[in-house]
């Protein structure tokens, strides 16, 4: 008889902004589920992976840089083969800021919104990660949600219709937003819950009982 836990979902995406803690949770989940044939995938990571091997990215300036160093073409070869592999596979955890944007309809897929209520600690927490000063991540920080909000919008625009507009799920007049609490199953508050407490919030979530 297998000891391979039960799960109520077959994929996990996991969706936030820098310093909220999405790549935290990645890996503690890959960690906790690995056993149980659990893979996980960093679309960041293999994205700044890409850039400094194109030699598009200065890895000593320590920001991490926006989606304008990707052709729209890479971009949506990546994002869409997330959500492609989230309707044809099972047991994977995806991390991206576009994950759970490109999880909606997808059945099976547990969307996480990882957030953080307190800007000054996420600032801290980039500060840390990339040894920059506090005033270059808040800049740094600003520009790449714009930058990648404003390229997002235009490239996926169609499929935000496809996907939430003509099924009801927001109107026709709102404004695109990739991370709107209503669209995900799960949003954790990590000023409020640890990283201990976050992870077992998510697996408590897809366990069965």
């Amino acid at each position: 008889m297998s000891n391979i836990k039960q799960y109520n979902y077959k994929n996990i995406s996991i969706s936030g902004l820098p310093g909220c803690g999405s790549t935290t949770l990645l890996a503690g989940l890959k960690e906790e589920l690995k056993f149980d044939g659990w893979k996980g995938f960093s679309g960041g990571e293999f994205m700044r992976e890409y850039a400094k091997e194109k030699g598009l990215f200065n890895e000593k300036e320590g920001h991490h840089h926006d989606s304008r160093h990707y052709e729209d073409d890479f971009d949506r070869q990546v994002d869409l083969g997330m959500r492609e592999k989230l309707n044809t596979e099972k047991y994977w955890i995806l991390e991206s800021w576009l994950s759970g944007f490109m999880a909606q309809g997808v059945e099976g897929t547990f969307k996480i919104l990882m957030t953080c209520s307190n800007d000054a600690i996420r600032i801290d927490r980039i500060v840390n990660r990339d040894g920059v000063h506090v005033d270059e991540a808040k800049k740094n920080m600003e520009d790449r949600y714009q930058a990648n909000l404003s390229k997002w919008q235009r490239l996926y625009g169609e499929h935000w219709n496809q996907w939430l507009v003509t099924t009801g799920k927001v109107k026709a007049e709102d404004q695109i937003d990739f991370w709107r609490p209503d669209l995900y199953d799960l949003v954790i508050d990590t000023y409020s819950q640890n990283k201990e407490e976050t992870l077992e919030t998510v697996l408590d979530a897809i366990t069965k009982d």
